[in-house]
Protein backbone atom coordinates (compact mmCIF):
# COMPACT_ATOMS: atom_id res chain seq x y z
CA UNK A 1 0.00 0.00 0.00
CA UNK A 2 1.38 3.17 -1.31
CA UNK A 3 2.69 4.84 2.24
CA UNK A 4 2.04 8.44 1.53
CA UNK A 5 -1.31 7.62 0.56
CA UNK A 6 -1.93 5.68 3.93
CA UNK A 7 -0.81 8.93 5.71
CA UNK A 8 -2.80 11.33 3.99
CA UNK A 9 -5.93 9.45 4.65
CA UNK A 10 -4.52 9.20 8.58
CA UNK A 11 -3.83 12.95 9.08
CA UNK A 12 -7.27 13.96 7.47
CA UNK A 13 -9.00 11.71 9.81
CA UNK A 14 -7.35 13.36 12.38
CA UNK A 15 -8.30 16.97 11.67
CA UNK A 16 -11.92 16.00 10.96
CA UNK A 17 -11.90 13.99 14.25
CA UNK A 18 -10.38 17.37 15.82
CA UNK A 19 -12.42 19.95 14.34
CA UNK A 20 -16.00 17.55 15.55
CA UNK A 21 -14.69 17.81 19.20
CA UNK A 22 -15.30 21.07 21.68
CA UNK A 23 -16.29 23.44 18.34
CA UNK A 24 -17.99 26.48 19.07
CA UNK A 25 -20.59 27.53 17.00
CA UNK A 26 -19.50 28.30 13.61
CA UNK A 27 -18.46 31.87 13.54
CA UNK A 28 -19.15 32.99 10.32
CA UNK A 29 -20.75 30.93 6.93
CA UNK A 30 -21.85 34.62 4.47
CA UNK A 31 -20.79 37.46 3.22
CA UNK A 32 -18.77 40.01 5.95
CA UNK A 33 -19.70 43.35 6.26
CA UNK A 34 -17.70 46.28 6.23
CA UNK A 35 -18.15 50.04 6.69
CA UNK A 36 -21.18 51.80 5.24
CA UNK A 37 -22.97 48.41 4.76
CA UNK A 38 -22.44 47.14 8.10
CA UNK A 39 -23.51 50.49 9.52
CA UNK A 40 -27.14 50.17 7.73
CA UNK A 41 -27.37 46.92 9.09
CA UNK A 42 -26.88 48.01 12.41
CA UNK A 43 -29.59 51.11 12.03
CA UNK A 44 -32.12 48.09 11.56
CA UNK A 45 -31.19 46.59 14.70
CA UNK A 46 -31.25 42.81 15.21
CA UNK A 47 -27.53 42.69 15.60
CA UNK A 48 -25.26 41.70 19.03
CA UNK A 49 -22.19 43.78 18.98
CA UNK A 50 -19.18 41.90 21.01
CA UNK A 51 -16.97 45.08 22.14
CA UNK A 52 -13.17 43.62 23.62
CA UNK A 53 -12.69 46.51 26.61
CA UNK A 54 -10.89 49.89 25.40
CA UNK A 55 -7.03 49.71 25.67
CA UNK A 56 -5.21 48.92 29.27
CA UNK A 57 -1.97 49.99 30.83
CA UNK A 58 -0.24 46.23 30.38
CA UNK A 59 2.21 47.35 32.47
CA UNK A 60 -0.33 46.22 35.27
CA UNK A 61 -1.36 42.89 36.15
CA UNK A 62 -4.18 41.15 37.49
CA UNK A 63 -3.74 39.40 40.80
CA UNK A 64 -6.60 37.82 41.57
CA UNK A 65 -6.36 35.85 44.84
CA UNK A 66 -10.39 35.14 46.05
CA UNK A 67 -13.99 35.32 44.50
CA UNK A 68 -14.86 39.13 43.72
CA UNK A 69 -11.54 40.68 43.11
CA UNK A 70 -11.67 40.68 39.36
CA UNK A 71 -14.22 43.61 40.02
CA UNK A 72 -11.69 46.02 42.04
CA UNK A 73 -10.33 49.27 39.94
CA UNK A 74 -7.35 49.07 41.77
CA UNK A 75 -4.27 49.42 39.42
CA UNK A 76 -2.06 47.22 41.31
CA UNK A 77 -4.60 44.54 41.59
CA UNK A 78 -6.11 44.49 38.70
CA UNK A 79 -5.11 45.83 35.20
CA UNK A 80 -7.43 48.79 34.11
CA UNK A 81 -8.18 50.97 31.38
CA UNK A 82 -4.85 53.41 30.01
CA UNK A 83 -5.74 57.10 29.16
CA UNK A 84 -5.65 56.16 25.80
CA UNK A 85 -8.64 53.28 26.72
CA UNK A 86 -10.59 55.68 28.14
CA UNK A 87 -10.48 58.11 25.18
CA UNK A 88 -11.11 55.36 22.76
CA UNK A 89 -14.08 53.78 24.57
CA UNK A 90 -15.81 57.69 24.41
CA UNK A 91 -15.15 58.08 20.76
CA UNK A 92 -16.42 54.90 20.15
CA UNK A 93 -19.71 55.72 22.25
CA UNK A 94 -19.69 58.87 20.03
CA UNK A 95 -19.58 57.43 16.88
CA UNK A 96 -22.08 54.42 17.74
CA UNK A 97 -24.20 57.66 18.40
CA UNK A 98 -23.21 59.87 15.56
CA UNK A 99 -24.18 57.05 13.48
CA UNK A 100 -27.34 56.68 14.58
CA UNK A 101 -27.19 53.04 15.83
CA UNK A 102 -29.91 51.87 18.26
CA UNK A 103 -28.72 50.31 21.41
CA UNK A 104 -30.79 48.55 23.68
CA UNK A 105 -29.34 46.19 26.65
CA UNK A 106 -25.77 46.44 27.21
CA UNK A 107 -24.12 43.89 28.94
CA UNK A 108 -20.49 43.87 30.38
CA UNK A 109 -18.35 41.47 31.95
CA UNK A 110 -17.92 42.17 36.10
CA UNK A 111 -14.22 43.43 35.86
CA UNK A 112 -13.56 46.85 36.18
CA UNK A 113 -11.99 47.45 32.64
CA UNK A 114 -14.79 45.78 31.09
CA UNK A 115 -17.49 48.06 32.97
CA UNK A 116 -15.80 51.40 32.78
CA UNK A 117 -15.61 50.51 28.69
CA UNK A 118 -19.06 50.27 28.67
CA UNK A 119 -19.73 53.35 30.96
CA UNK A 120 -17.37 55.30 28.95
CA UNK A 121 -19.44 54.67 26.02
CA UNK A 122 -22.15 56.13 27.54
CA UNK A 123 -24.84 54.09 25.66
CA UNK A 124 -27.75 53.34 28.44
CA UNK A 125 -27.81 51.76 31.80
CA UNK A 126 -24.85 48.93 32.35
CA UNK A 127 -25.79 45.60 33.36
CA UNK A 128 -23.05 43.18 34.65
CA UNK A 129 -22.85 38.88 33.83
CA UNK A 130 -20.82 36.50 34.39
CA UNK A 131 -21.46 34.94 31.47
CA UNK A 132 -19.00 36.60 29.29
CA UNK A 133 -16.38 36.29 32.43
CA UNK A 134 -12.66 36.40 31.82
CA UNK A 135 -11.82 33.17 31.07
CA UNK A 136 -8.27 33.24 33.66
CA UNK A 137 -11.11 33.13 36.18
CA UNK A 138 -13.47 30.26 34.68
CA UNK A 139 -12.67 28.03 37.71
CA UNK A 140 -15.08 30.08 39.73
CA UNK A 141 -17.86 29.90 37.30
CA UNK A 142 -17.70 26.14 36.02
CA UNK A 143 -14.61 26.61 33.08
CA UNK A 144 -13.76 27.57 30.42
CA UNK A 145 -16.40 25.70 28.30
CA UNK A 146 -19.44 26.96 30.20
CA UNK A 147 -18.72 30.29 30.44
CA UNK A 148 -17.81 29.65 26.06
CA UNK A 149 -21.73 28.22 26.04
CA UNK A 150 -22.83 31.16 28.35
CA UNK A 151 -21.39 33.86 26.14
CA UNK A 152 -22.51 32.04 22.85
CA UNK A 153 -25.91 31.77 24.57
CA UNK A 154 -26.09 35.45 24.79
CA UNK A 155 -24.62 36.15 21.46
CA UNK A 156 -27.69 33.74 19.97
CA UNK A 157 -30.35 35.86 21.78
CA UNK A 158 -32.00 38.45 19.21
CA UNK A 159 -32.12 41.89 20.95
CA UNK A 160 -35.82 43.35 21.42
CA UNK A 161 -37.53 46.06 19.25
CA UNK A 162 -34.94 46.75 16.39
CA UNK A 163 -32.44 47.48 18.67
CA UNK A 164 -28.44 46.22 19.25
CA UNK A 165 -27.11 44.62 22.40
CA UNK A 166 -23.95 45.18 23.04
CA UNK A 167 -21.63 43.24 25.20
CA UNK A 168 -18.26 44.55 26.83
CA UNK A 169 -15.62 41.65 27.44
CA UNK A 170 -12.73 40.07 27.16
CA UNK A 171 -10.77 38.54 24.01
CA UNK A 172 -10.51 35.50 25.51
CA UNK A 173 -13.53 34.98 25.55
CA UNK A 174 -14.37 35.63 22.07
CA UNK A 175 -11.61 33.54 20.80
CA UNK A 176 -12.63 30.74 22.48
CA UNK A 177 -16.79 30.90 21.97
CA UNK A 178 -16.83 32.40 18.66
CA UNK A 179 -13.16 31.22 17.02
CA UNK A 180 -12.71 35.41 16.68
CA UNK A 181 -10.57 37.45 18.20
CA UNK A 182 -11.07 41.19 18.82
CA UNK A 183 -7.87 43.69 19.43
CA UNK A 184 -8.90 46.06 22.65
CA UNK A 185 -11.68 48.41 21.63
CA UNK A 186 -12.27 46.06 18.69
CA UNK A 187 -16.09 45.44 18.39
CA UNK A 188 -17.13 42.67 16.13
CA UNK A 189 -21.19 42.07 15.14
CA UNK A 190 -22.47 39.09 14.81
CA UNK A 191 -26.61 38.41 13.83
CA UNK A 192 -28.40 35.84 15.75
CA UNK A 193 -30.25 32.93 13.98
CA UNK A 194 -33.03 32.31 16.33
CA UNK A 195 -32.25 29.15 16.69
CA UNK A 196 -29.44 28.93 19.44
CA UNK A 197 -26.46 29.76 16.41
CA UNK A 198 -25.36 33.03 15.15
CA UNK A 199 -23.29 34.08 12.55
CA UNK A 200 -20.28 36.68 12.33
CA UNK A 201 -20.98 39.50 10.05
CA UNK A 202 -18.09 42.06 10.80
CA UNK A 203 -16.09 44.14 13.10
CA UNK A 204 -15.00 47.23 13.28
CA UNK A 205 -11.60 49.19 15.01
CA UNK A 206 -12.23 52.29 17.26
CA UNK A 207 -10.39 53.90 14.51
CA UNK A 208 -13.25 52.85 12.16
CA UNK A 209 -15.74 53.77 13.87
CA UNK A 210 -14.61 57.19 14.25
CA UNK A 211 -13.79 57.28 10.23
CA UNK A 212 -17.39 56.25 9.15
CA UNK A 213 -18.53 59.30 11.44
CA UNK A 214 -16.00 61.55 9.04
CA UNK A 215 -17.13 59.93 5.98
CA UNK A 216 -20.85 60.68 7.03
CA UNK A 217 -20.44 64.18 7.83
CA UNK A 218 -18.46 64.71 4.65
Amino acid sequence: MDFLAVNRRFFLALIATLSSVGSPTPAQDTAVLTGKALVQELRAGGYNVYFRHAATDWSQNDHIRKAGDWASCDPSRVRQLSNEGRRSARAVGDAVRALKIPVGRILASPYCRTVDTAKLMDLGPVETTTDIVNLRVAAYFGGRDAIAKRARAQLATPPANNTNTVLVAHGNVARHATQVYPDEGEGIVFRPQGNGRFIFVGRLTPAQWVQLVDEQLN
